[in-house]
């Protein structure tokens, strides 16, 4: 069964590692104070950045905001198999950005996201945020969320599923097959997020969600 379990800890590095590109997303895009910003995480083993499932989601996210002046903002993480530790790095890094932004651009919707083990830090992240952050949060996009029995095993982190009062808000996709978010066994589903258009679903789900 160990055997078993490293095999498949080793196709979930391989296919994330397939999967990335490098990544050309800047800390900040647009006006100091813009209509829109995305705070994401990239996953486990990528370099600095979004990584290629953030730029999926943003590039798609900005074609849909008919003109909106649109900011990213790369969650500072190291992103290691440090699964746990690194893991609430990023919440902390994310929690005191909203923070900062609330007080610095308090008219700014903002958008938060993650893939893999950024999932994870948005998870974290959810329920340490400030009260008032409720009315800045506009939508929440996660993907290849690391909650599954076998990630749990594999991680030695426990991520809490987003509720109250961002569930609604939420739109937590896994890729058919996936072992990190489903009971699935399709190690290449983790890696699958940008050629299947899951991506471009979220955005949908999130410009849906700024436009209402």
């Amino acid at each position: 069964m160990q055997r078993a379990t490293r095999a498949v800890l080793a196709g979930l590095v391989s296919a994330a590692a397939a999967a990335i590109l490098p990544a050309n997303t800047p800390a900040a895009l647009g006006d100091p104070c813009p209509a829109v910003e995305v705070a994401f995480a990239r996953g486990t083993g990528q370099p600095p950045g979004v990584g290629n499932v953030g730029q999926a989601f943003i590039d798609s996210l900005g074609s849909q905001l008919g003109g909106q002046s649109l900011a990213v903002y790369p969650v500072n993480y190291p992103a290691t198999q440090a699964f746990s530790a690194s893991a609430q790095d990023g919440a902390n890094d994310l929690v005191a950005h909203v923070r900062d932004m609330i007080g610095r651009c308090p008219d700014t919707r903002l958008v938060l996201g993650g893939f893999s083990q950024g999932a994870g830090v948005v998870d974290l992240a959810a329920p340490a945020l400030p009260p008032q952050a409720v009315n800045h949060v506009a939508a929440i996009a996660v993907f290849g969320n690391p909650t599954s029995p076998l990630a749990r095993n594999l991680s030695g982190a426990v991520f809490p599923p987003i509720g109250p009062p961002y569930a609604a808000k939420t739109t937590d996709v896994c890729a058919d097959g996936d072992p990190a978010c489903s009971d699935g066994g399709n190690v290449m589903a983790h890696g699958s997020y940008v050629q299947a258009g899951l991506a471009a679903q979220a955005a949908a789900f999130v410009a849906a969600r700024l436009q209402g």
